[in-house]
């Protein structure tokens, strides 16, 4: 990116973006691609020549070009630094809007039985019961290939349903002379499999939280965050997306008082990547070691877009390094001020290409404010190692 963007405001608040804007087409193409499969439209439009074979490669196109929309807003969110809360609500809910509809098509042609749509959406159901007590309780469970590889395996045997009409009549051999027929229910039931288990692993993660783990919930010994495993595997990730693109990182925090370094360095091998972090708690310390303008404090405030950006830049340059990420806030449960609620936190990325900050209003303890910002911190820096 050009460095005419350095200091600038962050994008993430703007709702307009060119990612969000393919998201929402996305959305409304998903009515085209049902109407596509399951009206007679030929007949509508006096094509009586179009068989129901075109017709189901039509709709087939129709859900192919809506999933590539997927990877496109994706790059464009990160290529662009526009990561953006409605983005990241709209985007997996416009795939479960495609999947499930494409799914209840299918039964409505009679190409599907409705228990393996029950399936599907049980474990859609059950992961969404899942991540909302995650982030009542300030945790992140990071998505596994196992849901990646279920996303993809629906897609594809979505197509292979709607190209072949894979009804469930006739013998057993009859079915299985049909390679198209075999072909279909092969890869919907490896896409079963990974639902089950996808959903599982979940479960898995959020044990604690669901009180099936010893110990009970979360809220004892791992309520700093620095020893939660979801945190040290966002830490792990951001570790590795450094190391594949060559670059260091450094810290600059304040509020969190040192537990994203914490975290990143609590990674085996982190030592090849991870350079420091400074702990500016004090607004004397920020300006003293990380090169924060006196002026910048007194008239925006210590919690600022100004001084995150500050402090993130004046990290990069006093540890060396290519990433820094930076974060300044009110934990609480005292400090707010008018117009700055306890939980209010900005964070800030800086790199060659200058710097991004993003603002967040958490919610909770202190201690899961705390741990809440560091999880922010290391998304984005995991998402200015992806942009590259």
């Amino acid at each position: 990116m050009s460095g005419d963007r350095r200091l600038n405001p962050t994008s993430a608040g703007r709702l307009w973006t060119p990612a969000n804007i393919v998201t929402l087409v996305r959305i409304c193409l998903v009515p085209v691609f049902v109407a596509a499969l399951v009206s007679p439209w030929p007949q509508w439009f006096g094509l009586p020549q179009v068989a129901d074979d075109a017709k189901s490669l039509v709709a087939a196109g129709i859900f192919i070009l809506i999933s590539c929309t997927d990877w496109l807003d994706g790059y464009l969110a990160r290529s662009r630094g526009e990561v953006t809360d409605f983005g990241k609500f709209m985007d997996p809910l416009a795939d479960k809007i495609l999947v499930c509809a494409a799914l209840l098509a299918l039964i409505e042609l009679g190409a599907l039985p409705s228990w393996v749509v029950l399936v599907i959406l049980a474990r859609e159901f059950i992961v969404s019961g899942v991540r909302m007590v995650a982030a009542n309780e300030g945790v992140v469970i990071a998505a596994s290939w196992y849901g990646k590889a279920k996303t993809v395996f629906q897609m594809v045997a979505i197509v292979l349903f709607c190209v072949k009409d894979s009804h469930m009549a006739g013998s057993v051999h009859a079915a299985l002379s049909d390679w198209m027929w075999t072909l279909s229910w092969l890869v919907m039931l490896v896409a079963l499999v990974l639902t089950v288990v996808s959903m599982l692993d979940y479960i898995a993660k959020a044990r604690r939280l669901l009180g099936l783990g010893r110990g009970g919930r979360a809220g004892g010994g791992d309520v700093a965050g620095v020893a939660d495993e979801e945190l040290s595997r966002l830490a792990a990730a951001v570790l590795d997306a450094a190391r594949a693109a060559g670059r260091t990182l450094g810290t600059a925090e304040s509020l969190t008082g040192g537990l994203a370094a914490a975290a990143l360095t609590a990674v085996p091998g982190s030592s090849e990547t991870v350079r420091g972090g400074v702990v500016s708690y004090a607004s004397a310390v920020k300006s003293g070691l990380l090169d924060v303008d006196p002026s910048v404090i007194a008239s925006k405030g210590a919690v600022s877009r100004e001084t995150a950006l500050a402090m993130a830049k004046g990290a990069r340059e006093r540890l060396g390094c290519d990433v820094a990420v930076s974060m300044t806030g009110i934990a609480g449960p005292g400090g707010a001020e008018p117009g700055k609620p306890v939980g209010t936190v900005w964070l800030a990325c800086c790199d060659e290409r200058g710097g991004r900050a993003e603002h967040r209003l958490f919610s909770g303890t202190r201690e899961q404010v705390r741990r809440q910002t560091v999880r922010a911190a290391l998304e984005l820096a995991l998402d200015a190692l992806e942009a590259r």
